[in-house]
């Protein structure tokens, strides 16, 4: 499991930080991000997990990817929330998904303090144009599940 987050990691933050960014900017996750980071878990995956359990994290994706879709329709979150927490989920080990959900947890209330705080200071002159902090009702969520990820895959590359 530690080769898998530690070979996943490097390529997997920096697709994380474009769909952080992309959110925050556009409000919008791209479905590229979320191939890629599909992509990413098909090659390191095959190659640095068990054949049974690698297959069996398909099933993660579908889960994730059903309940997102239910929950878009719904209007509780984004379509594009709900297509990356899915392509995220293959690299969450089932043992550990509560331990990922408490990371989830944490880093949406810091991202959502964080956001507003930034949001009515001088650091949105940093990103004037970002349309996060023109949505008032709405809030990035590609921020907090991609930081999700990151330190996740993170703790268990290093632990």
């Amino acid at each position: 499991m530690t080769s898998f987050a530690l070979w996943a990691l490097p390529l997997a933050t920096l697709i994380c930080l474009w769909v952080a960014w992309s959110d925050l900017a556009r409000m919008k996750i791209p479905n590229k991000a979320v191939l890629a980071l599909l992509a990413l878990f098909a090659i390191v995956g095959v190659i640095a997990l068990p054949l049974d359990e690698y297959l069996w994290r398909y099933a993660h994706f579908a889960v994730v990817l059903a309940i997102g879709f239910v929950m878009s329709i719904t209007g509780l979150i984004g379509a594009g929330d709900a297509k990356f927490a899915a392509a995220m989920a293959p690299f969450v080990a089932l043992i550990d998904a509560t331990g990922a959900l408490a990371i989830f947890a944490v880093a949406t209330i810091v991202a959502f303090i964080l956001h507003r705080l930034a949001r009515v200071t001088a650091l949105r002159k940093l990103a004037p144009n970002w349309e996060s902090w023109e949505r008032t009702r709405d809030f990035p969520m590609g921020l907090p599940l991609a930081a999700t990820l990151i330190i996740y895959l993170a703790r268990t590359a290093f632990s």
